[in-house]
This record gives C-alpha cells, sequence and structure tokens, in this order.
C-alpha cells in the first residue's frame, strides 16, 4: 500500500509539474538509506549455491552473515597466460545472461542523480540473478528528489525513459558487512556500495579492472564475455570424491595453483567469467603457462562458467 501510495503521489506530481511550474510543492518524502530496512543475502543457499553450497561440515557463512572474501575458497592463486602470477576471486557459478541495474539521470545531464542508489529486481537464490549487470540509463525529471524511486516496479510505474546502454559491470550482491579488499587497480573502491532491491538497501561489490561492453538486446538482456582457465584438482574429477570438492592442486607448503588463466585485465579480450576446463593433475608440474596449460591432458571441457575477477598480476 506504502508503494501505490507514494507512486500515485508521484504521477500527481508529474502531471502538476506539467501544468503549473512556477508555485512550489511538496513532493513525495524520498526513501531515506540509513534508516530503509536492509535485503537479507544468502549466496551459499539450494537456491543460489552451485560450487559453493552451504552443509553442516564446510563451515561456510550463513545466511546474510558477512562473508570475508579474503580467505579461502574464495580466493586463489594462479598463472596467467605467460606464467605470471595471478590472484582471483571466486564468485561461482553464474549464467551468460546479464541481469538490468537502473541508474537514474536527470533530463540533459550526464552524472547520475547525486545520491540516488542504482536499483536491481533480483538478488542471489531469485530467477535470473547475475553478479554481471546491463546499465540501463533511466531519465527522470529535473525536480526529481534522489531516492524518490526505490524499486523497478516504480520505475516503470512513473513511465520514465528507459534507455539500454552497452555497459556491463561486475557488482556481485553480498551480505552487509562482507570483505573484498583486493582489486587490480588501486583507484578502484574496495568497500561495499549500497542499492535499492523493491524499496530495501542492498549491498554489491564492484569490480572495475576491465570494462566490458555487450550490444542491447530487443528482447532478453545481453550475454556476458567469457574467457577460459584451465584448472587441476587435488583428485582427478573422474575419481571418486574428486573434481571442486576435492580442492585444487597447489604446490607443496604453498597455496599456489597451476590453474591458468587465458587472459589478464590488460588483454583486450579479458573478461571475468570463465569457461572451465580441467587437466589431468598428473600434468601438474609441467604446467606453468597456457600454452603448457592446454598441451597437458584435458579431462574435461566446459564444466562451469564462474564469476573471478583478477585483482592481481605479478
Amino acid at each position: 500500500m506504502k508503494a501505490k501510495t507514494k507512486i500515485l503521489l508521484m504521477v500527481l506530481m508529474t502531471i502538476f509539474f506539467a501544468c503549473n511550474t512556477d508555485d512550489d510543492i511538496m513532493l513525495p518524502t524520498p526513501n531515506d538509506p540509513n534508516t530503509a530496512e536492509k535485503v537479507s543475502v544468502d549466496r551459499f543457499s539450494p537456491a543460489a549455491g552451485h560450487l559453493f553450497l552451504r552443509n553442516e561440515t564446510n563451515g561456510l557463512p550463513g545466511a546474510n552473515e558477512a562473508i570475508n572474501f579474503d580467505q579461502g575458497p574464495f580466493i586463489t592463486q594462479g598463472l596467467g597466460p605467460d606464467g605470471q602470477l595471478v590472484k582471483y576471486y571466486n564468485f561461482d557459478v553464474l549464467p551468460t545472461m546479464s541481469a538490468p541495474i537502473f541508474v537514474l539521470f536527470k533530463e540533459g545531464e550526464d552524472m547520475p542523480v547525486p545520491g540516488q542508489l542504482n536499483i536491481i529486481d533480483v538478488i542471489p537464490g531469485d530467477a535470473n540473478y547475475n553478479d554481471f549487470w546491463h546499465v540501463h540509463k533511466v531519465t527522470v525529471p529535473n525536480y526529481y528528489v534522489a531516492n524518490t524511486v526505490a524499486s523497478v516496479q516504480e520505475i516503470m510505474d512513473m513511465g520514465y525513459p528507459i534507455v539500454q546502454t552497452d555497459m556491463l559491470v561486475n557488482c556481485p550482491v553480498v551480505p552487509e558487512g562482507s570483505t573484498a579488499s583486493l582489486r587490480f587497480n588501486s583507484s578502484e573502491p574496495t568497500g561495499l556500495i549500497k542499492g535499492w532491491y523493491k524499496e530495501k538497501v542492498v549491498f554489491y561489490f564492484t569490480f572495475e579492472e576491465k570494462m566490458l561492453t555487450a550490444t542491447p538486446t530487443t528482447s532478453g538482456h545481453p550475454e556476458v564475455p567469457i574467457s577460459e582457465i584451465l584448472v587441476t584438482f587435488n583428485i582427478n574429477p573422474d575419481q571418486p570424491n574428486g573434481g571442486p570438492d576435492s580442492g585444487f592442486l597447489m604446490e607443496s607448503g604453498s597455496l599456489q595453483t597451476h590453474n591458468v588463466v587465458q587472459t589478464i585485465p590488460t588483454d583486450s579480450d579479458y573478461s571475468p567469467l570463465w569457461d572451465v576446463d580441467v587437466y589431468d593433475n598428473v600434468d601438474f608440474g609441467n604446467v606453468n603457462n597456457w600454452a603448457t596449460a592446454t598441451s597437458s591432458n584435458i579431462l574435461a571441457v566446459g564444466v562451469a562458467l564462474v564469476n573471478c575477477p583478477v585483482v592481481s598480476v605479478q
């Protein structure tokens, strides 16, 4: 009822301004991100988790419990295409179809409305959720007050013009208090960013190591570009208890894997959405770059698509 009343008020205000632009008028009270209800997020539930699915023994954080992505199993040391030492976060399996995120701009302005939170309509566990968001530009009237609109439904009901851009952004939605302190570029923000989800506050990271683009579609949402990674496990996936549950094979006394990424952020075709192939762990000692990885015995291809932004290259 509250949302419907607010939408009715905004519609009336729009009509009033169209007819009378000289008089002062009281606009609907904007939402306050500091006092609004917060969304509960669970990335490890049966609805959301794939590689990281919480059970009674694996110790994954509970629903809406802060996640420290700077510790295993959420960060991995691997190898770059030329043998560089790389670190990347693991944000689990995702589809290639992006999800929409709505950014509000006032008429005739090139920068988003100051103070306005971006708006999404899906969170982990919802159908069609993705960490990768397709940016939609929403144009609001010049008199618009930040955070008056706090849901996708309100945007649609108000009939604000929407333009699909060619921008994709990697912004995993996580519980409040979660941390991921590493970024490829020192200028990238590392803290959580607030957004709106159905008039509730949601929190997400942003990874900006490479600008991703996609061609808008007439229906649905554009596909996220992919790159490749070759990995190997302590136990090969064709063996009992093998594959991801056995963990990545590492050098003795070290956290260094011989997982090899095809691209890094400075490459033109880099993408943090990786298509995972698996090579035989017998070849572990011979793998030190992309050429040697692709020359190894490949056990499985196209195992999963995972969001793994590279945050360090040495």
